[in-house]
């Protein structure tokens, strides 16, 4: 069996947690394949040191001197090794590294690399693995994508079969020179590494015991989710939930690959599993998670007999589309619809996309609603179950909030309502209440038998016709 177990940067922010990673990855022998971040904070008001990098990047380009914070990140480098007693030698390596800072030689990408590469090192030898630059086997192309085709040949040609350590975050051109992957890239590292080695578990390890049914700082004590299919992973993820970087699932489930959240504070803890198994399980709840986000813009059309009109919709779209603007939403009526964007992506232009829309298309009124909240509710156990969607309206009613506009995606995991900002947190509330609570909601085997008992009823009122 072969485990992919990437570490992040709370995880291997200080010896401690190093010790911690080597206990972990000592209690199974199917892990022999790491990728880790570079070091994290300590504490709450600590520094990530790849921000610290990034920060001696904007001194070195404004001329301003980065000594103090090459000494701060170098210093937290140097206490691992010392604590731990590595040979690695790191002070010479570090203290190369500095000056080519100091000679201005590093592009940004390869100056912020070196918070992975180092981390990678130390933990390399810790681990007693040997460490394979993610510069050698993660190819990209010169526009920044990344080449998976080649990056699956050099991973099967450099891979050391047993097991190895690579940092996250980079990879590197034909011609050498580093590439970025997204802020939170160690975890699409350990993704593309799990698919190019075909591995049969991909293990995410945090600081946190998988994934929260909502938002800690929202509701009180959320019930941990056991089981999550990658839809509904995607559905969360894009709506608010930021455990695992959402472009981490596409690897690995192509290659139908589960992934496990993992807390490494608490190893104990059976976390999150991610995969594309989406039976029921006997006591599994209705909803899988709520979550949201603030900041919309709905911008809602009225046309008397739109259905008549031949392109009007794609008309409105597309001035949306010439000022560059991504919709989110587009939830309609027979002679109305709205179209829902971020707030930060209109915050420019949005008079002059309805100054547009007014003057090409003619609609009988145009209006704009900019304070409204998107809260999704997820979940592959509501699809047709019956009263689901009553449920949740009848729990933001109660709660005196109102629905200012509702979508459904077509396979039924999601329901969207928008709602004031200032009935964002509330609404969430309500929802996780109505389908927590049993007073509020029959839970899913109630629905079940009950569903039952429905086509029980009806086959012998057919017999008795």
């Amino acid at each position: 069996m072969i485990k992919i177990a990437k570490f992040g940067g709370s995880s291997v922010a200080d010896a401690k947690h190093f010790r911690q990673i080597k206990a972990i990855v000592d209690a199974d022998p199917a892990r022999r394949f790491i990728v880790v971040s570079a070091c994290g904070r300590r504490w709450k008001s600590d520094a990530k040191v790849t921000d610290l990098l990034y920060l001696v990047s904007a001194h070195m380009r404004y001329h301003v001197s980065c000594d103090d914070l090459l000494e701060d990140i170098g210093s937290r480098f140097f206490a691992i090794a010392d604590e731990l007693g590595l040979t690695y030698p790191i002070r010479e390596e570090y203290a190369a590294f500095c000056e080519r800072v100091h000679a201005n030689e590093l592009t940004q990408e390869e100056l912020v690399s070196r918070g992975e590469y180092f981390t990678g090192r130390l933990m390399a030898e810790y681990l007693g693995l040997p460490f394979l630059d993610a510069a050698d086997v993660v190819a990209f192309h010169h526009d920044g994508s990344l080449d998976m085709s080649r990056t699956n040949d050099l991973i099967q040609e450099k891979g050391i079969p047993g097991g190895f350590l690579m940092p996250g975050f980079y990879g590197a051109t034909r011609e050498g020179r580093i590439m970025l992957l997204d802020r939170g890239g160690g975890d699409i590292s350990g993704s593309i590494l799990a698919k190019c080695l075909g591995a049969d578990l991909y293990e995410n390890w945090t600081d946190v015991s998988g994934f929260l049914s909502a938002d800690p700082r929202i509701v009180d004590n959320p019930q941990p989710i056991g089981r999550i299919t990658y839809q509904e992973l995607r559905e969360l993820s894009y709506m608010g939930a930021s455990v695992l970087h959402e472009e981490a699932v596409f690897p690995v489930m192509e290659a139908g690959i589960p992934i496990a959240i993992k807390n490494t504070n608490r190893p104990q803890d059976p976390g999150t599993i991610i995969s594309d198994r989406d039976d029921y399980v006997s006591g599994e709840p209705i909803i899988t998670g709520v979550t949201g986000k603030r900041n919309f813009v709905a911008v809602h059309v009225l046309k008397d007999h739109l259905t008549n009109e031949i392109g009007y919709y794609r008309r409105v779209l597309s001035v949306f589309e010439r000022y560059r603007v991504s919709v989110e939403h587009i939830p309609s009526g027979i002679d109305s619809f709205a179209v829902v964007v971020r707030g930060e992506d209109v915050k420019d232009s949005l008079w002059s996309i309805v100054a547009d829309i007014k003057r090409e298309v003619e609609p009988d009124k145009i209006k704009v609603v900019d304070d409204l909240a998107l809260v999704s509710t997820v979940g592959r156990n509501m699809v047709g179950r019956p009263g689901v969607s009553g449920s949740l309206f009848a729990a933001l009613g109660q709660e005196g909030v109102s629905i200012r506009m509702m979508s459904q995606g077509s396979d039924e995991i999601n329901i969207i309502v928008g709602v004031r900002d200032s009935d964002f947190e509330r609404a969430i509330r309500a929802i996780y209440r109505a389908f927590s609570d049993g007073d509020h909601l029959l839970e899913l085997s109630d629905l079940k038998r009950a569903e039952e008992e429905a086509r029980i009823e009806t086959a012998g009122l057919a017999s008795r016709e």
